[in-house]
């Protein structure tokens, strides 16, 4: 593993990261909705996902997503209703106080899952570990820090990104401290995230 191959590597993931899409849409939803506190929760479960499909793809991608070809369809449809269920929740949430710098104890889960749900019912996710990864590293020659290195570099990058578009959102979002502009925003969050999840359930 060269230091050339993980700063391309680095380089394609901070493209792809950036790039607007599932993720992206639901961290900056979970940011405009209810703070960053919630939204970097999100970035962690979308960012364990990523780290699941690594390890994967290391321990051979193809062979399990043939085997498992079932298991991943089940997956990406769970996923798409979970996003449009809490979307849903979110859209009819009833305006009160805003509390913009604590998570709710009873969200960390559901935030959690739905970062995670979002990366592993995501083809694009699937196809960047599936045929870009190995043009960047050898996977049938990693070592156990070529691993660590690799997992690394995924997790500051793509957290990194996720991150930014949280922070900017929520940033956005302390603009809004009424009930009425706090029903917008949840509307608005509430509305990307059952588009997110619709979108996930109709993609091949």
């Amino acid at each position: 593993m060269t230091l050339l191959s993980l700063l391309a590597l680095a380089g394609t993931m901070l493209l792809l990261a950036a790039m607007p899409g599932p993720g992206v849409f639901a961290t900056v939803a979970r940011a405009l909705s209810s703070g960053f506190g919630h939204a970097s929760v999100v970035v962690l479960g979308i960012v364990s996902g990523d780290l699941v499909f690594l390890l994967m793809a290391v321990f051979g991608l193809a062979v399990m997503a043939e085997a498992l070809g079932s298991f991943f369809t089940i997956v990406k449809y769970v996923g798409a209703a979970y996003l449009i269920w809490l979307g849903i929740k979110l859209w009819r949430t009833k305006p009160e106080a805003v509390n913009i710098d604590g998570v709710k104890e009873n969200s960390w889960m559901a935030n959690y899952l739905s970062g995670l749900f979002i990366t592993l019912s995501n083809p694009k996710v699937i196809i960047f570990y599936l045929g870009m990864l190995p043009t960047f590293v050898n996977l049938t020659d990693l070592g156990a820090m070529d691993v660590f290195l690799v997992a690394t570099v995924i997790s500051v990058v793509l957290g990194c990104v996720m991150l930014g578009y949280a922070y900017l959102a929520s940033k956005a979002r302390k603009a809004f401290q009424n009930p009425d502009a706090e029903k917008r925003m949840n509307r608005i969050g509430g509305g990307i995230m059952v588009a997110t999840g619709s979108v996930l359930a109709t993609k091949g």
